[in-house]
């Protein structure tokens, strides 16, 4: 049985995790939430690189994983490419799904809602220089958005007026009016996708790239040669670094298919 780690600063990632389930159920899946150094989209870079190395590869030796998922954007266009040098087993990203959204516009005006440290990102430039040059694309970062995301998890009502508050700026003017795409370039925001879709009158392509991620998880395990001996079923477990593992908090992991959630000492 093949085992795969996915990581984020919270729970966003848990809007792949149910996505790599869906495609690979016989996947067993380990879940490490970085709670103490949340949000990442507030942090410099530099604080990024020098964390997330050295944090992955000591779960990456606690853990055993043969795959490991950045389920995170911040990360994924912040410190991949260090992450993967720090680590000898597969490690896979999260891109923004621009490409998908450019496609999809009908009226060629999408917006890239992400935190502010991933819409402000030079990775994200190149992507919308790649795939959507021939559109207009709006960039709106929130942390706020994140915050929700994990209250909602949480078990604590959404607020409709702040989620409607942080997205008004796509939306404002005649360019907003055109806009019928939206990439969620963070994984917390699939987790809000109805609130999202309440919060806006007009038609839009709500995109995110954890099904893509499904599929490149599968497709690199089918690449690889488990050496490893196959162990017997274990329980999903969440581990989570950090004070946030409440009750209501344990009951919305069991839900992603986690039974198990631990604490970690930060």
């Amino acid at each position: 049985m093949a085992h795969a780690l996915i990581f984020d600063s919270g729970v966003g990632g848990l809007s792949v995790a149910e996505e790599i389930r869906k495609l690979l159920p016989e996947l067993r899946l380990s879940y490490v939430a970085d709670d103490a150094f949340r949000p990442y989209g507030e942090k410099p870079e530099a604080a990024l690189r020098a964390r997330l190395p050295r944090l992955l590869t000591e779960l990456s030796l606690m853990l055993d994983p043969d795959i490991i998922v950045i389920a995170c954007n911040t990360a994924s266009t912040t410190a991949l490419s260090e992450i993967r040098a720090a680590l000898d087993v597969p490690v896979i990203g999260v891109v923004p799904a621009i490409k998908p959204a450019a496609g999809l516009s009908r009226t060629k005006t999408i917006a890239v809602l992400g935190t502010p440290g991933t819409v402000r990102r030079k990775y994200v430039d190149d992507l919308i220089d790649k795939f959507a040059s021939d559109c207009h694309v709006i960039l709106q970062g929130s942390v706020n958005l994140v915050d929700e995301a994990e209250r909602k998890l949480g078990g604590q009502p959404v607020s409709l007026e702040m989620v409607k508050g942080e997205i008004a700026p796509i939306f404002a003017g005649r360019r907003g009016m055109d806009v019928d795409a939206v990439v969620l370039a963070c994984t917390h925001f699939p987790l809000l996708k109805d609130e999202l879709k309440s919060c806006v009158n007009q038609t839009v392509f709500w995109i995110d790239s954890g099904e893509a991620i499904a599929k490149r998880v599968e497709s690199v395990l089918a690449d690889m040669v488990l050496t490893k001996r196959a162990k017997p079923p274990v329980i999903d477990t969440a581990f989570l670094i950090g004070p946030d593992a409440s009750d209501m908090r344990k009951r919305a992991f069991a839900k992603f298919g986690f039974e198990k959630v631990v604490g970690l000492m930060p």
